[in-house]
C-alpha cells in the first residue's frame, strides 16, 4: 500500500511517519506542505497513492477542501489526523469524504487498523456506475391543485412498488410542506443543500435526508419561513448528485416556473403537470403546455386531480379542448381521504381506495410493475390518452 502523508508541521509529520512506519508493507512519501492550490492536488499526487493522510491542525479549512478534492477524484482514500477530538470537525470531515479521523498521539496499532480498513474498502469490487436515476417532476398549474399530496403519495408508491432507492425533494420553496404531509421531522433542508452546493456530494446529501416509514428518503423544505435565493447551478448540482445515488428522484416543484432553465426541464425528465377542472386551472395549464411544448423540453404528462366524472359544469370534451390534448391521468376526488392524510400524516397508499389505485398505477407505469387491478378486475377510475 502506498501512502502520501501531508503535514506542514514537523512534529506532527514525524509522529504520523513513525506510526506509519510500524505498518508492514506500507510505502510512505512525505509532503512538508499542502498543495499551493486545490487545483494543484492532482498534479501533486497524481494517481500514485492508495491513501492520503492529511494533517488537519495546520490549516483545518484548507485541509477540509483538500479532503473533498481527493474524495471527489476517487483515486485515493482520504484520512485525517488531529490533536483535537472535535465532534463538529469530525462531522465536517466525514461529509467532505474522509474515511478515518485519527487523534494524536496515535495509540499502538491504531494506524495499522485504519490502513486495514482502507485496504478492505478499496478491495471491494464496486458495482458498475449507474447511468443516472430517473427524474420525475410534479408541477402545479395553479396553487391549491394538490401537487404536494400527489408527489408525496406517488413517491411512497414508487419506493414500495420498485423496491429501489427513491428520493423525494421538496423544491417548493419557501413554503413546501411535504414533510408535514409525510409526518417526518428533518434537521436539514433543501435550502441547506442549495446554499452549500459547491461542497455537495453523496456523503453531504445523505447527511441531510430523513427516512419515511415506507423506505422513501426525503429532502424537506425549511421548517421556518426564510428567503430562498438559489442559483440554477445549485439546483443542477443537487439534481446531479441525487440522480447518481438514487434510482428515482421525485421533485415537488410546486408552481416554480423560475426553475425552467434548470435540469428539471431537460428532455430526459418526466414532468407531471397537475391541474383541476376549473376555468383558471385549465387556462394556466393551456399556457404551460403551449410554452413547454414550444421549447421541446421534457416529456409532459397531464394529471387531472380531484376528478369528478359526474360534474356537469365542464365536460370532458371541453377539458380536452382547453388542454389541447387528452390527459394521461385522472385522480378521483376524495376530499375526506386527503384531509385525513393531511391531519394524521398517514399516507393515502396505506389503504386500498380509488385514489390510491390511481396513484399506484401512475408509479407502476414508471417502475414497470404490472398492476394487479388489471387482472380481471374492473378499475374504479378511467385513464385516457
Amino acid at each position: 500500500m502506498t501512502v502520501a502523508m501531508i503535514s506542514p508541521d514537523e512534529p506532527s509529520r514525524n509522529a504520523a511517519s513513525s506510526a506509519l512506519g510500524e505498518c508492514p508493507g506500507v510505502q510512505i512519501r512525505e509532503f512538508i506542505s499542502y498543495p499551493p492550490g486545490i487545483e494543484n492536488v492532482s498534479r501533486m499526487l497524481g494517481n500514485n497513492f492508495d491513501v492520503v493522510l492529511i494533517d488537519l491542525d495546520s490549516d483545518p479549512e484548507y485541509a477540509l477542501d483538500l479532503v473533498e478534492s481527493i474524495s471527489v477524484n476517487g483515486a485515493a482514500t482520504a484520512m485525517v489526523f488531529s490533536s483535537k477530538a472535535d465532534p463538529d470537525l469530525l462531522v465536517r470531515c466525514m461529509r467532505a469524504g474522509a474515511r478515518e479521523y485519527l487523534i494524536t498521539p496515535f495509540k499502538p496499532g491504531e494506524m495499522a487498523d485504519a490502513l486495514v480498513r482502507a485496504s478492505a474498502l478499496r478491495a471491494v469490487v464496486k458495482p458498475e456506475k449507474k447511468t443516472g436515476g430517473r427524474l420525475l417532476v410534479f408541477l402545479s398549474a395553479k396553487g391549491g391543485s394538490g401537487v404536494t399530496t400527489l408527489a408525496c403519495n406517488y413517491a411512497i408508491s414508487l419506493a414500495q412498488e420498485s423496491r429501489k432507492r427513491t428520493l423525494l425533494i421538496d423544491m417548493n420553496l419557501p413554503l413546501g410542506d411535504a414533510a408535514i404531509n409525510l409526518g417526518v421531522r428533518a434537521q436539514y433542508s433543501t435550502l441547506n443543500a442549495l446554499e452549500n452546493f459547491s461542497r455537495l456530494d453523496s456523503n453531504f446529501l445523505s447527511g441531510m435526508l430523513v427516512q419515511h416509514s415506507s423506505g422513501l428518503l426525503v429532502l424537506a423544505a425549511p421548517t421556518e419561513l426564510v428567503t430562498a435565493q438559489t442559483s440554477d447551478d445549485a439546483v443542477d448540482k443537487l439534481l446531479a448528485v441525487a440522480c447518481q445515488d438514487f434510482d428515482y428522484v421525485v421533485v415537488d416543484a410546486g408552481s416554480r416556473l423560475d426553475l425552467q432553465h434548470t435540469h428539471l426541464f431537460d428532455e430526459s425528465v418526466t414532468v407531471y403537470l397537475v391541474t383541476q377542472v376549473g376555468v383558471s386551472e385549465l387556462r394556466n395549464s393551456n399556457r404551460l403546455i403551449t410554452k413547454l411544448s414550444a421549447e421541446g423540453c421534457p416529456k409532459l404528462e397531464i394529471v387531472i386531480n380531484r376528478y369528478d366524472p359526474n360534474s356537469q359544469e365542464i365536460d370532458e370534451a371541453q377539458v380536452t379542448k382547453a388542454l389541447t390534448r387528452q390527459a394521461e391521468w385522472k385522480i378521483p376526488n376524495n376530499y375526506a381521504a386527503v384531509r385525513r392524510m393531511q391531519n394524521t400524516a398517514v399516507s393515502l397508499m396505506h389503504e386500498d381506495s380509488k385514489i390510491s389505485r390511481a396513484i399506484r398505477e401512475m408509479s407502476r407505469s414508471v417502475s414497470g410493475e404490472v398492476a394487479e387491478e388489471k387482472k380481471g378486475k374492473k378499475r374504479g377510475f378511467s385513464l385516457f390518452g
